[in-house]
């Protein structure tokens, strides 16, 4: 406690503001674990970049943590590209201080000599990850929190692919963090390198969302969306795309239309979960329409919920969603003819059925960690291969390389393509996903979500993954457990015949459990929440398509049998 104390203290000086320092001494006086939470440790950089609470202290997103990360980010862009002009590109979505610290960003960046483009108001993510490149930055900033609570914002840094930062880069900037003190931030701002950016990106983002999601399908006239940004940014763009590819008939959640840092009408402004949507589906309801589309505050993840096999609204989760939107798009790169040099995408704790998929167009699937920033580093590292498109199971996909992040803005008007299509010949989104079931094997994934918050809460979640290490499953719903692969020693086991073999991908706190009869459970804990996540899949043949109920029955009692059998209900 003493070098918390001491930490503390050392914000008490005059390079702090005065109602910083005023907070600090209320705090050491009257409240000893709320200082200590706040000061235990630093902000770090997880799967999403740096995301926390906001408020003071090394803990907390302020103007001192995200300036010392920016005057960080400064020193590495200088000595990584010397002698050239630098630039960087920021943008913020609709959270509580989102756009003062993105002022503050610029303010850090410009002192350093750094030529900044500031969004004159809130933008997508995919639009700044597009902006990267359409400006030529060396690097991005987005302010934005993603789905997490009202009291979180976050920092997310790109490079100049337009992807997020990656190993070794972030491990060096970190160093170039990690190596100043808060008194080294230049907060003196040269408002002459500072550039208020807007429609002119924003044109070239959605023609080019239009050109890369739009394929011409039938049946739009005939087609009816209703679309809730559930607050966030996502109505400054999908709107507005969705009428330059035609559609007309797409109705607005209203109360929720208007961005707002509180999500008012929500408990959480998150798509992945069914309640995030229900004013939209019963909108839908009310109005006949075919679709819903829901995406989180800056616009990366969308949830979709399409009328069932009995007419009812269903939300489909993100294994579904991205399962479909490959398909479709291998298709498309079918019809064209396929050069041999495709591939797809996805990440370890996704569904397996998107190997299936890839098997069956001999097209290669690459597997990378949670995060779209290994997915945007294939492409980097890829160049002579052809990225068709992929995602991951939480509600996020690519379409594409033009955004080199999950990007709900085109994925939603894919989404809206295949509906609109599949309906025009008689069928529909869901009679399409239950007909990849009887083509490449019928999966079905569930996600359980532990939160465990504070100091506690973070040894907990550390020593369930060590449980997990030293006293592995030996059987799963009564099926043998024939490998574990654990992405922290990079070695996967079969705990069968003894053999093991080495995991290429980067080292991760991630432990994945596959059966003999190919059931799979991923324990990870969450890079950018205080949450440790469990990911069940399972699998069954569907012979045909009258069939789906009953085996989707069978499925689903089986993950209850093993959520209840390893006592994570």
């Amino acid at each position: 406690m003493d070098s918390i104390i001491n930490t503390a203290k050392s914000w008490l000086t005059d390079f702090f503001d005065d109602e910083v320092q005023v907070e600090i001494q209320n705090l050491m006086a009257n409240d000893p674990e709320e200082l200590k939470d706040r000061f235990y440790k630093n902000m770090e950089f997880g799967t999403g970049g740096m995301r926390g609470l906001m408020g003071v202290g090394t803990n907390r997103i302020n103007k001192y943590t995200l300036g010392k990360s920016t005057q960080g980010l400064s020193n590495y862009i200088k000595k990584a590209c010397p002698g050239e002009e630098h630039k960087v590109v920021i943008a913020y979505d609709c959270r509580h201080n989102s756009n003062t610290l993105a002022r503050t960003v610029a303010e850090v960046l410009s002192a350093n000599d750094i030529k900044v483009f500031l969004f004159s108001e809130l933008r997508t993510t995919p639009e700044l990850s597009f902006a990267v490149r359409h400006l030529g930055c060396h690097a991005g900033i987005v302010l934005t929190a993603s789905h997490n609570p009202p009291e979180y914002n976050g920092y997310k840094v790109y490079w100049t692919d337009g992807g997020q930062i990656v190993p070794p880069q972030d491990g060096d900037i970190i160093s170039e963090i990690n190596g100043l003190a808060y008194e080294e931030i230049k907060f003196d701002a040269n408002e002459e390198l500072i550039e208020i950016i807007d429609t002119e990106v924003d044109e070239a983002f959605m023609n080019a969302s239009v050109i890369n999601g739009n394929f011409n399908a039938a049946g739009k006239d005939d087609f009816k969306i209703v679309f809730t940004s559930l607050h966030g940014t996502s109505i400054t763009a999908i709107p507005e795309v969705l009428k330059r590819a035609g559609y007309n008939n797409v109705s607005i959640v209203e109360e929720q239309a208007k961005p707002d840092g509180n999500f008012p009408t929500v408990e959480s402004p998150n798509p992945e979960e069914p309640e995030a949507l229900s004013m939209a589906i019963k909108q839908a309801k009310d109005i006949g329409a075919d679709m819903v589309v829901g995406t989180d505050p800056d616009s990366d993840r969308l949830g979709i919920a399409v009328r069932n096999l009995e007419g009812e609204m269903e939300i489909l989760n993100g294994n579904q969603t991205m399962m479909l939107m490959t398909k479709f798009l291998l298709d498309q790169r079918k019809a064209k003819g396929m050069q041999g040099n495709e591939f797809i995408a996805s990440t370890i704790v996704s569904t397996p059925m998107m190997l299936s998929l890839a098997k069956a167009y001999k097209v290669e699937c690459k597997v990378a960690l949670t995060g779209f920033k290994w997915i945007a580093k294939m492409i980097k590292d890829f160049p002579e291969q052809f990225f068709v498109g992929g995602g991951e199971e939480s509600f996020g996909f690519m379409v594409g390389d033009f955004v080199r992040d999950k990007d709900a803005v085109t994925a939603t008007l894919l989404a809206c393509e295949i509906a609109a299509a599949a309906k025009a010949k008689g069928s529909s989104f869901y009679k399409e996903l239950i007909q990849c079931y009887v083509d490449y094997g019928f999966y079905m994934e569930k996600l359980v979500s532990m939160t465990k918050k504070g100091i506690s809460g973070a040894e907990e979640i550390k020593q369930m993954m060590v449980d997990f290490r030293e006293n592995p499953i030996k059987e799963i719903d009564g099926s043998k457990v024939e490998w574990i692969h654990d992405y922290d020693t990079s070695v996967a086991t079969n705990l069968l015949n003894g053999k093991t073999e080495t995991i290429s991908v980067p080292k991760s706190n991630v432990l994945i459990y596959t059966t003999e009869d190919g059931t799979r459970m991923a324990a990870r804990p969450s890079g950018t929440e205080p949450k440790i996540k469990f990911y069940f899949s399972v699998n069954g043949n569907l012979n045909e398509t009258g069939s789906f109920i009953a085996k989707r029955s069978e499925l689903e009692n089986k993950l209850s049998r093993i959520v209840s059998e390893l006592k994570l209900g």
